[in-house]
This record gives structure tokens, C-alpha cells and sequence, in this order.
């Protein structure tokens, strides 16, 4: 927001400088980004004030020598008027029409010795000298806007006329005035963020100022003159949806003279940042500018000419309503935009008007021919009107204040304020009576506040009769009573909730840089381990040796990322679903850490091959009935790319593959000395034959992992760039959690010897080596305490349908030396349970 501090004197009188004024806003929470300067001390180009000055042009009369030059006589505060010799051609009109005094004229006059921006050096600041020009001696020069850094017209001097001037003037003759006081000016920008959105105007600033310099705000005049034809029954506004429209206010202009507003309207606009179009839309925004209330204008011929084939009585009905899915409406930019259902119109029966609160409809739009404006100030829920600016990417002016909420007590004073400046600067008659439908008004806030809440919450030591003097001043309403506060929130503020609001305003006043520094008082607590941030940061050390690199990622995703990794569509009520997402790609919180991560992957695959990454983080699932939502810990695992570095003697090294990322979990499950077993397992998310489940000994799931499905990492899925297959694992780290010991018992080494030996099975086919190990160390005892399987055989002289499997067997005991009988009776003991339950014999 940019606030041009001579706009700003119109609201209040401060006697501080800009700088100062900068630093006391800001220490207050508006934070000055940038202070511009326009002609005065500290600008670019400084028009000194015996150098730059208001002339009055008297009189233009032809060159003597030049047919595309002229003489302009000019009065600038002198004894004796001055001619200058120019070649504007916006003078031409006024040559040999003798005395001109009577027009009020006015240009920038540059003495010699002055400072101006010379086109013909780059923009340049050049001292103008003297020289003749065509016989003519001429020591002075009329500006252009360009000359002066107004602008970027340069086709002409710039004109003033005294009667376009207004509050821009300080005398109703300004000649020989410098232009520092006319035209200079200091301009703040202010980085208006969302809980100081009522600054977004002159006079939201305004109030700040009064408030923090102890001096009296003025609100513009907001009485108007409505001598026209009474409104009567020729408008009428109803609302579908009024919680997302709690007011609209509606007041008609007639006899309105198209054309450019005033020039001191126009100026102001540019040094806030607006380009002047007309003077009814130069009028809009300066009320949107002036006091924060955005206002819209429609074409009310148009809204006739419609209301004839809808009503028998030609009443123009206005309605506003939530849009239907895919209905259309081509805005003012000229785009056709396709609505969505939570998108709310300005509408009449035969359609679309308008998208409440963003940007209006090309088709009702102020056209040069327009002589009747019907005025629209309304009230629209600000979260609705953020969601419509963001779906639609139209982040315009009215929708920038709306999305961060205008109060409703605004609306009349900003319609009022637009037709009698419309009165005013366009000759509009306005019609007697107004329509203001306000069927949803908005509460009056009220708060109780402790004076000891406030003294503990801010560290401020002071009264509560101090903390009413400062609520006072932003205009709250305050009962005192001994220490505690009755506050009632002013009518234009929607951000005060509770007392920690009103304890923010205090401070804020008072001075954040007067808040005295404190010391802790209370004994530290004491010191308690949290066991479940110990265990994730275990697994992440663990993870880390073996190779991996941790990954943060965004806990907001989509439905369509979470879909593509989903073993079906979840239910759309058990998403958890942000009300105004801030971008299209995060819109609902994540209910499978897969996908987040698989997003990182393949990103950082466009730079490098070796992608070896994992993340522990929360998914969120609705739970219907309940406020908050579930939380489930995973930990994510996405690896891919080749097993080793390539180099000179291994240019082309083995890629990756399921046993690796199967290694790299066991080594994690052995680390944290949990107990695991692998069984195949089927996933839409993994490829046929290359998923496993790794399960607990009581056989719960605690991970799956396998290769990515093709369906994920080609076309629309997680595509790695490099090709390689893509390998996964997500863990349940609720399910792992109680496995995982906080103690650890060890033991000592042992003294007695081992006994090996290797077993050559053949099973069939189908049984899983898992199976196989769990029985032979279920028939073997305690005394089996290692299992290896260190060969698997499929060919001549075993049957097509089986399979050979050979294992090292590891016996011990703490207690005595083990025979080769001992290990024997083992043996018998295996061949006979393998034989009974899977029909395995000795190879």
C-alpha cells in the first residue's frame, strides 16, 4: 500500500517527518518497506524552490521566427512577467487568443540554473543555461512531465488549471508558489499484511498515526446530496447465501458526464500506484484507496434493458448466489472464467453479473456512452472471496481487501462517499434513497480483559486506567472497573477475538521497543527424555550410516498425488482438507508419506542418478464425528540409480535393485533389534512378484516394500529421469514402536565352542524360504542359534516344480561343549517336522 503523506494530512495532522514517521508505523506493525520522494529533499531530482515554480501562463503568442515555436508570457512571483520560448504543442490551442488570466492556466517553471531530466541524455539531471533560440534569448523552460520525473508524457508541458487542483492547492493563486508545495510529496509503502488489513486505506493508516501521535483522525465527509428522482421500486437485492454476503448496498447516479476525473484525483491515484482510466472508475478507487471499502459500478441501462424481459415492471432485481459447476462468465479482463460452485456472483435473473468481491463482467461494464452507474458497496466473507482470487488467479485490488476482510459497517459509507464524488467531478444527479439489504449484521464484539492477564502476557508493568487510555485511542470502546476492562471492539475492526488481541493492540501502542527485557524467574523443569523423538532419531542415525539421505517434505499434497500411490480412492470425507489453500498443489494434508517423498525423488533425479532418500513424518486421516484428525507416523524409503559410483574400471555399474532396498531395511530392523521375517505380499502400488511384507514373529505387518509399479514411474506417475527402476519401502512406525527396547541386555562372551554345518533341502517351489528357516529353527531348539541361506538351486536333478535350498546351521551353547550328537539329534529333528509339514527332503 502506498500512502502519499499529503493524502494522508487530509485524515490527520502530524508534525513528524517521514523518516521518523516510518519508523514509528513500523515499530507499531505496518512495516514501511520503501519511502519514496517526489521533488523534495532526498528525490532523485529535487525541484529547488527558488529554481522550480508555478507559473501562470497570461498570454501565447506566435515566434517571430519559428512556425513551430511560440512565446509563452507567464506570471511566476516576479516584479515582471517572463516569456518563455517552448515548442509544447498543447499551447498551440491557446495562440493569439490574447489574454488568457481568466483560465486559470498553470505550468512548472524552470529558471536557468535549475535541475531537469534531459531526454536527450538518458534522463540525466542537466542544468538548464540560457541560449537564444531563434533569435529569441530564453533563460527559462515550461516542463513536461517527463522533464520534471512525473511521467511519461512528453508530447507537452504540463497544464494545471487552478479549478483541478483542490486540496493539491494550497492558494487559489499559485503563482510563483514552489512546485515542492504543489506538486512534491513523500510517499511510504507499506507491506500491509493479513491482521493489519484494516490499513489497507488513507484513513486505516490514518487512524494508526492519530493514535500513535496523539492527535485527533478525520473521517472524510460522508454526507451527500441526493436531489434526484426517488430509487423507489426500480432496484431491488436479494441474497441466496448470506452468510458469504452479509450486506449490499446499492445507490443510483444519473446524468453522469464521462470523462477525466480532476487532475489532483488523478495524481494522487498515480502516487498511490493506480492508473487513471475515467472519472467513474478514477472514483471507485479512490474510495477503495481512501477508506479501505472496494465499490463496483454497473452500466444500470444495461440492467434495464435485461430487467424489461424479466419483470413486467423493468425493477432490476439483483441477486447474489453461490455459482453452479461450470457456468461461465467473461470478466472484466476480457477472459472467459468456468466457475466453480463455492464462487459467488452478482447476478439478475437472466445470469451472471459479476464475481463478487474479485472483478466485474465485461458485459455490465461502464462504457463511454454510460450516463446512468448503479453503485455496488458490499460486504463478502473473506475466506470465500480468497478461495475465488486464487482458484481464478485474479488478484485484483477489491480482492486483495476483501480476501482479508472488509467489516460490513463499511459498505454505506463507501457508496455514499462514491456518489457524491461521482456528483461532484461528474455532474450525476443522484437519486433520492438508497437500497442497503443487510440481512446478516455483523456483531458487536465485546471482551472482558484482566489487567493481570495483560501485565503477565506482555511483560508491562502499568495500570489499567493506562491500558483504557491506550485501547481508547484505536477508537475502542473501554469500561473500567478497578482492574479489569469492559472493551467493545470498533465497528471497522474484524480481527479482535479475545483478550490476546486486545493485549496486542496494547503493546503495539505502547511501543514494542519500550517492552522491558525480563529474566525467568521459575526454576527450570525438569529435564524427562521423550523416548518417541529418541526412537525417530535412532532410525534416522541408522539410516544415514546405511547410505540414505533424510528428506523434509510438504505435509499438504493433493488427492490426485495421494491417488497415484493409494490402493484405492479414499473416501472424500476422510480427506483432511484445507479451506483456502494458498497454491492449487496443496490443498489437502497427506494420508501416505509415499507419494511426498516420491515427489522429492523424482525431482532431484533431473540433477543426479544415485537417489537414496527416506523421511519420517505424520498422515492425517478425518475421523467423521471427531474436531481433530488421526495421526499415523511412517517412515518412507525411495531408492533408485546405480549400486556403486561409475568409474574407470566399472563404467557401467549395477543398477539397484529389490535386494538392496530389502538389505538396507533388515540391516535397520537388526540394528534396532527387532525380530523380522519377509513373506511375499501382492500391492496395486508395487510390481507383480517384487513386493514383500516384513513382519513381526506374532506376524503383524510393519513395512511393504518392493519395486514401484510401472503405472507410477511412467507418464503422469513419479518418473525418474535416468530410468532406473524405483524401489520403495514404507514403514508403520506405530506398529514398530512397541517392538523397539529402551534397554539393552548384554552378555558375555562365551566360552564354548560352535558347531556348523550345512543343510541341502528340496522343497517345492511355491514355499518361501521364510517359511522354511521359521520351521527349521522351531524343530531345532536353543540350540540353533544362526540361520544363513547361502544357495538356492533350481535345475538338473531337482524336479521342475521344486526348488533346492542350502543353509548353514550354527549350533551353541552357554553352558557346555556341544557333540557332534547333539548337533545330530537337531538334524533328525528338522528333516522329520520339515518332511510332515512341507514335505522337504535331504538333497
Amino acid at each position: 500500500m502506498r500512502i502519499p503523506l499529503k493524502w494522508l494530512r487530509d485524515y490527520v495532522d502530524f508534525s513528524v517527518g517521514a523518516d521518523d514517521l516510518a519508523e514509528l508505523v513500523t515499530n507499531a506493525g505496518l512495516e514501511v518497506t520503501k519511502i519514496d520522494r517526489l521533488g523534495v529533499e532526498g528525490a532523485a531530482l529535487v525541484w529547488e524552490r527558488d529554481k522550480v515554480l508555478a507559473a501562470q501562463i497570461l498570454e501565447v503568442n506566435r515566434h517571430p521566427d519559428a512556425d513551430r515555436l511560440v512565446l509563452a508570457k507567464v506570471r511566476f512571483g516576479a516584479d515582471e512577467p517572463k516569456v518563455v520560448v517552448t515548442g509544447a504543442p498543447n499551447l498551440f490551442e491557446f495562440l493569439d487568443r490574447g489574454e488568457l488570466s481568466a483560465e486559470g492556466l498553470y505550468s512548472p517553471l524552470l529558471l536557468e540554473g535549475g535541475l531537469y531530466l534531459d531526454a536527450h541524455k538518458e534522463g540525466k539531471p542537466t542544468r538548464l543555461k540560457g541560449k537564444s533560440l531563434r533569435g529569441v534569448y530564453n533563460d527559462a523552460m515550461l516542463c513536461s512531465e517527463v522533464e520534471l520525473g512525473l511521467g511519461d508524457d512528453a508530447d507537452g508541458i504540463l497544464l494545471l488549471r487552478a479549478a483541478d487542483l483542490g486540496p493539491l492547492a494550497p492558494d487559489s493563486d499559485l503563482a510563483g508558489l514552489p512546485l515542492q508545495d504543489v506538486l512534491g510529496d513523500v510517499v511510504l509503502e507499506i507491506d500491509i499484511i493479513p491482521n493489519v488489513a484494516r490499513c489497507a486505506s488513507m484513513a486505516g493508516v490514518a487512524r494508526e498515526v492519530a493514535a500513535l501521535t496523539l492527535t485527533e483522525f478525520r473521517l472524510p465527509d460522508f454526507s451527500i446530496v441526493a436531489d434526484g428522482d426517488p430509487l423507489g421500486e426500480r432496484v431491488r437485492i436479494s441474497s441466496n447465501s448470506p452468510e458469504l454476503n452479509p450486506r449490499f448496498v446499492a445507490i443510483l447516479a444519473e446524468n453522469v458526464e464521462q470523462g477525466p476525473a480532476p487532475f489532483w484525483m488523478r495524481y494522487r491515484l498515480q502516487l498511490a500506484g493506480q492508473r487513471p482510466i475515467g472519472v467513474v472508475v478514477d472514483v471507485s478507487n479512490y474510495v477503495m484507496l481512501e477508506i479501505g471499502q472496494p465499490n463496483h459500478s454497473f452500466d444500470f441501462d444495461f440492467l434495464s434493458e435485461r430487467a424489461s424481459r424479466y419483470d413486467d415492471s423493468g425493477q432490476v432485481h439483483i441477486i447474489t448466489r453461490q455459482a453452479q459447476d461450470g457456468e461461465t462468465l467473461t470478466t472484466l479482463d476480457g477472459e472467459e472464467r468456468k466457475l466453480r460452485s463455492n464462487n459467488v456472483l452478482v447476478t439478475d435473473p437472466e445470469g451472471p453479473l459479476s464475481l463478487a468481491g474479485v472483478m466485474g463482467g465485461a458485459e455490465s461494464e461502464i462504457r463511454p456512452e454510460t450516463t446512468r452507474v448503479l453503485i455496488e458497496a458490499a460486504a463478502w466473507n473473506f475466506l470465500n472471496i480468497r478461495q475465488t482470487a486464487r482458484q481464478h488467479q485474479l488478484l485484483s485490488d477489491a480482492a486483495f481487501r476483501f480476501s482479508r476482510g472488509v467489516h460490513p459497517s463499511q459498505a454505506l459509507p463507501g457508496a455514499l462517499r462514491t456518489a457524491e464524488l461521482l456528483r461532484l467531478y461528474a455532474g450525476a444527479t443522484v437519486a433520492e434513497g438508497l437500497v442497503d439489504h443487510y440481512p446478516q449484521p455483523a456483531p458487536t464484539v465485546t471482551i472482558a480483559l484482566d489487567g493481570a492477564y495483560v501485565r503477565r502476557l506482555s511483560g508491562l508493568d502499568i495500570p489499567a486506567s493506562e491500558m483504557k487510555s491506550l485501547l481508547e485511542r484505536l477508537e475502542f470502546g473501554v469500561t473500567e472497573d478497578g482492574d479489569r476492562l469492559s472493551v467493545t471492539a470498533p465497528d471497522h475492526r474484524l480481527d479482535i477475538d479475545g483478550p490476546h488481541d486486545l493485549v496486542e493492540e496494547i503493546c503495539r501502542l505502547y511501543g514494542y521497543d519500550r517492552i522491558p527485557s525480563t529474566v525467568l524467574a521459575d526454576s527450570l523443569p525438569t529435564q524427562r527424555g521423550n523416548l518417541k523423538l529418541e526412537q525417530e532419531e535412532r532410525i534416522k542415525d541408522l539410516l544415514v550410516e546405511e547410505g540414505l539421505s533424510e528428506v523434509l517434505t510438504y505435509r499438504l499434497t493433493t488427492e490426485a498425488a495421494l491417488a497415484r500411490v493409494g490402493e484405492e480412492p479414499s473416501p472424500e470425507d476422510s480427506y483432511v482438507r484445507l479451506l483456502n489453500p494458498s497454491t492449487v498443489d496443496r490443498v489437502v494434508l497427506r494420508q501416505s508419506l509415499l507419494a511426498s517423498v516420491l515427489e522429492v525423488a523424482a525431482s532431484n533425479s533431473r540433477f543426479q542418478s544415485d537417489i537414496r532418500v527416506f523421511e519420517i513424518g505424520s498422515t492425517y486421516l478425518k475421523i467423521p464425528g471427531e474436531a481433530l484428525p488421526h495421526t499415523h507416523d511412517q517412515l518412507a524409503i525411495v531408492m533408485s540409480g546405480p549400486q556403486s559410483p561409475a568409474h574407470w574400471q566399472t563404467a557401467s555399474p549395477l543398477p539397484l535393485d529389490f535386494y538392496d532396498l530389502k538389505g538396507t531395511v533388515e540391516s535397520l530392523a537388526s540394528a534396532l533389534e527387532v525380530d523380522v521375517r519377509f513373506d511375499a505380499a501382492e500391492s496395486p502400488t508395487f510390481r507383480p512378484g517384487v513386493c514383500a511384507a516384513m513382519l513381526a514373529d506374532d506376524g503383524e505387518q510393519l513395512a511393504l516394500l518392493g519395486e514401484l509399479h510401472p503405472r507410477l514411474v511412467d507418464g503422469n506417475g513419479f518418473r525418474l529421469e535416468e530410468g532406473y527402476s524405483v524401489f520403495a519401502a514404507l514403514l508403520d512406525l506405530e506398529a514398530l514402536r512397541p517392538l523397539l527396547v529402551d534397554r539393552r541386555t548384554i552378555e558375555s562372551a562365551s566360552t564354548y565352542p560352535t558347531i556348523r554345518e550345512d543343510l541341502a533341502l528340496v522343497v517345492n517351489r511355491d514355499i518361501p524360504a521364510a517359511k522354511v528357516e521359521s520351521l527349521l529353527r522351531q524343530a531345532a531348539g536353543p540350540l540353533l542359534t544362526k540361520v544363513e541361506l547361502f544357495d538356492l538351486y533350481e535345475g538338473d536333478n531337482v524336479d521342475e516344480n521344486q526348488k533346492s535350498l542350502a543353509y548353514h546351521l550354527t549350533y551353541h551353547s552357554r553352558d557346555k561343549t556341544l557333540r557332534d550328537k547333539d548337533a545330530q539329534k537337531a538334524r533328525r529333528r528338522i528333516l522329520g517336522r520339515l518332511e510332515k509339514e512341507i514335505g522337504a527332503r535331504l538333497r
